[in-house]
């Protein structure tokens, strides 16, 4: 890796952990802390177990990126190191974890939801790092942190580093350490990194033309713009990107995929200007970072400290340039009670560029894009008429039921024409049972058709299929069901006599002849 001398949080951190005990390391921004407890982990794990046995957590999931890149580097193809993050399915992580890593590099969420569904174990876990340790252990982070930390063995070694280390941060890692040793580096104020950080205020409303006047006058080192909401980091890129600036933005509401595009054309140099939330605060090591601007105030000291570590770091120099407007000054006073330093601070005597009416009002929350619609379909050509005597599918149409007289189309309730009667305007139709086929009523069943011989006391067994209600009504076209053999289990219908049979036939052609009766509602 390059490395010839050890840092000093290096220095000191490294026989701490090497000896097996516990320790709370703080050091400022770009000193080495990652590197400080990667080379004892590796060094501690067993390659010939196929579990994990070292957990690194960590509050996002660039941190996490970087982190497991360097202990790859170190490992080698030795030892195995799997990232666990959201924003990714969980599918391929499943995967990976079954697969026997021996190092898990994640965020709190995800590791906990895989290890309630007993995906993942941790009964062979030996070594435990919180990186940003004043971060996880916030109210934010803290219980899933715990939850997570309940699945692991009480013997353990644990180690919390982080570049700010308020007072309760010590008395919460007592439940977790055993017994740890405190090693603080480069805390005073001599020993800060040379960045050079000035306070500037602005005109109300005049935030915008002033970050333009800072944005032009940025060489070629790459430009870090920090915002306090998400909406508002959004809101800025898009406003920047109208006005011809190479600039996107890094949120908590994008995809995986969509984060981790921005952040290599960041590291590459291809967009220059990155917006970003205070997600991007923490961890998050880019070498040409030259400047960083405070658009918005943060809401705690070690934020800003956090934010503004993004540059200068490893003794390297730095710019940092705070935008205060009138309505945040009782915000800055209670944030300047709790830093170190004595900051400059200017009032703005440059001249501010106009900025465009739309461009200045751009909404907060733009509205969605409606969703595509496919275009209307072209309607079909009309089918050709069908000649007179014939259906459109060229077989003969089917003639009219016209009972009692009455047509269809043309009778009374009819609707001038209509190929079909609603259901309120079909004549009555016969209330006898159906016995034959589909639908067939008595008359259909036994009324003599033309071309048909006339019924016969012979004609008993063709019709016999059609009285028992399970053949077809016409002998001439047997139904599929006359071939199956009969249940054994229902009793089946006695068949009329011969002479039954004439006098049924009789009965029900004179009751045919008769007229018949139309009742009204």
């Amino acid at each position: 890796m390059g490395i010839v001398e050890p840092t000093p949080i290096q220095a000191r951190a490294l026989p701490i952990l090497f000896a097996g005990r516990d320790l709370i390391g703080q050091a400022r921004t770009g000193s080495g802390k990652t590197l400080a407890f990667a080379l004892p982990m590796v060094e501690k794990v067993d390659a010939t177990i196929a579990a994990v046995q070292a957990v690194v957590l960590v509050p996002t999931r660039e941190l996490a990126q970087q982190v497991a890149d360097v202990v790859d580097t170190l490992a080698g193809k030795r030892v195995r190191c799997v990232r666990i993050f959201g924003g990714r399915a969980m599918g391929p992580q499943i995967t990976a974890l079954r697969g026997g890593p021996h190092i898990l590099i994640g965020t709190p969420g995800r590791v906990l939801d895989l290890l309630r569904q007993g995906v993942l174990h941790l009964d062979q876990v030996r070594y435990f790092v919180l990186d940003e340790a004043d971060e996880m252990l916030d109210r934010g982070f803290a219980p899933d942190v715990e939850r997570i930390l309940g699945f692991a063995p009480r013997e353990r070694q644990t180690a919390l580093f982080s570049a700010t280390v308020p007072e309760w941060v010590n008395g919460t890692a007592q439940k977790h350490l055993n017994q740890p040793e405190m090693v603080a580096v480069d805390t005073a104020p001599e020993d800060v990194p040379k960045i050079d950080h000035v306070i500037y205020d602005v005109p109300e409303g005049q935030k915008l033309p002033a970050l333009r006047v800072l944005l032009d006058g940025r060489e070629d080192e790459s430009v870090l713009v920090f915002g306090r909401t998400k909406h508002g980091v959004k809101k800025l890129a898009r406003q920047l990107v109208a006005l011809g600036y190479p600039a996107a933005a890094l949120q908590g509401n994008l995809s995986q995929n969509a984060r981790d595009a921005v952040m290599a054309g960041f590291r590459a140099g291809t967009m220059p200007i990155l917006l970003a939330t205070n997600v991007a605060a923490r961890g998050l090591d880019v070498e040409h970072i030259g400047l960083v601007i405070n658009y918005e105030l943060p809401e705690t000291p070690e934020l800003l400290t956090h934010r503004v570590g993004r540059t200068g770091r490893m003794g390297r120099e730095g710019d940092a340039v705070t935008l205060l407007a009138p309505s945040d000054e009782d915000k800055w006073r209670q944030l300047s009670r709790s830093i170190k330093l004595k900051l400059p601070r200017k009032r703005w005597d440059r001249e501010l560029p106009l900025v465009p009416a739309d461009v200045l009002n751009f909404p907060l929350y733009p509205k969605p894009e409606p969703p595509m619609r496919k275009p209307a379909a072209a309607p079909r050509p009309a089918a050709p008429a069908a000649p007179a005597g014939r259906a459109a599918t060229g077989r003969a149409a089917a003639p009219l039921h016209t009972s009692r007289g009455h047509d269809q189309r043309t009778g009374p309730g009819s609707r001038g024409g209509s190929q079909r009667d609603e259901p309120w305007q079909r004549e009555q139709r016969p209330t006898s049972q159906p016995i034959g086929g589909r639908g067939a009523s008595w008359p259909t069943a036994l009324r003599e058709r033309p071309n048909q011989p006339a019924a016969t006391p012979d004609s008993q067994q063709a019709w016999g299929p059609a009285l028992s209600g399970r053949g077809s009504a016409r002998p001439d076209r047997p139904n599929r069901f006359d071939r199956l053999p009969r249940p054994s289990r229902v009793e089946q219908p006695a068949r009329p006599s011969g002479g039954t049979f004439r006098r049924t036939l009789e009965a029900m052609e004179e009751e045919e002849q008769q007229p018949s009766r139309k009742v009204h509602g």
